[in-house]
């Protein structure tokens, strides 16, 4: 997890940030959907009952792996069958969507599931031109019109006022208190974050290689507002807790079989772990791989709770949001179960 840039080191331990899942509803090589979303049902209500902060979903489009496409309906499933945990979007591509949708979606969320909903945002597309095609985007978007649907949907959240020029209204959404943040993998969305003064949640589990200096333009430039009066960033994290390191090494070699996929152009569903990852990929690739999940850890409690601490330290985060595409869900829920045991060992020192 090196880095060539740096911010403060944060002396703080671990026990003061909290923790949060970022599901991605995987689907593995022998499962189906219904299956994914019966485990990540599961998977949240454990979260709930081991004291998660929140738990995301995030929206991805024509990935046989992944079973979150429509990602409102999961969040309000999820919701549905929890009591407390803070269930929300990590994140909605806000360009895949009419931002007066989204409004209606997640009034809609909130106002079943009050205090419980956030909407994270995304710029990318998350797809290919197909895919962009078949979901109506239009094939010049860049993403440079992100600002400009966040200032429209954030306009159909203000309570109302009679004479708004389009005469538009999110119903329900309108007046409503839901937390919007930013998500982004460079420091476009980083910057936004700032000038709004809205949290900011940087996806280093899967794009690591510019967290550092995104934090830094993020925290050197934030402007207070109504939602924050400081900064607030959160990261995310893979992380694969085992009994014994060997098995938490084990266990990632799922996520490394799907990242080798996509860099070869592939997709698919989630792959059972393997023992050696040298007999299916190449050097290079695996230093492609593995430099892309650099913001990885896996292993025994003891090798976890020494990691966690360390990108604490290298990274001043304030929160943590843990992603762990795991083959078999009760491996799943036991890596998450240890993690949380890490963090209530570490409140009690």
């Amino acid at each position: 997890m090196s880095e060539s840039h740096s911010v403060p080191v944060v002396k703080s331990t671990f026990q003061r940030i909290p923790l949060s899942v970022l599901d991605l509803a995987p689907i593995v090589s022998d499962g189906t959907p219904a299956d994914s979303f019966r485990n990540t049902l599961d998977l949240a209500r454990h979260a709930e009952e081991w004291g998660y902060h929140r738990y995301w979903l995030a929206e991805h489009h024509n990935m046989p792996g992944i079973a979150s496409s429509a990602t409102s309906l999961v969040i309000g499933y999820v919701a549905a069958g929890t009591s407390t945990i803070r269930v929300g979007s990590g994140g909605i591509m806000l360009p895949n969507h009419a931002p007066l949708v989204i409004a209606e979606q997640f009034g809609t969320l909130e106002s079943m599931y009050p205090g419980r909903i956030d909407l994270g945002l995304g710029r990318a597309p998350g797809s290919d031109q197909l895919t962009a095609r078949a979901l109506r985007r239009g094939l010049g978007t860049t993403g440079h019109e992100f600002p400009d649907l966040l200032d429209e949907l954030r306009s159909y959240l203000e309570p109302h006022q009679e004479g708004r020029p389009t005469g538009l209204r999110a119903v329900p959404g309108e007046g409503l208190d839901i937390p919007i943040w930013l998500l982004g993998s460079s420091g476009f969305s980083a910057q936004l974050a700032a000038q709004l003064g809205l949290p900011f949640a940087f996806a280093s589990h899967f794009a690591p290689d510019f967290v550092l200096q995104a934090l830094e333009l993020y925290r050197s430039h934030f402007q207070p507002s109504e939602v924050l009066d400081k900064p607030y960033a959160m990261i995310g994290l893979n992380v694969f807790a085992a009994d014994t390191d060997e098995e938490g090494r084990r266990l990632a070699t799922s996520q490394e079989q799907q990242f080798l996929n996509l860099i070869r152009g592939g997709t698919g569903p989630l792959k059972p772990p393997v023992d050696n990852m040298d007999e299916l990929w190449t050097p290079h690739e695996k230093e492609t791989v593995r430099r892309q999940l650099s913001y990885t850890i896996a292993g025994s409690k003891s090798t976890v709770r020494e990691k966690l601490q360390s990108v604490l330290e290298l990274t001043g985060a304030d929160e943590f949001i843990i992603s762990a595409q795991i083959y078999d869900h009760q491996a799943r829920l036991r890596s998450y179960e240890l993690i949380a045991e890490i963090a209530r060992e570490s409140s009690a020192s």
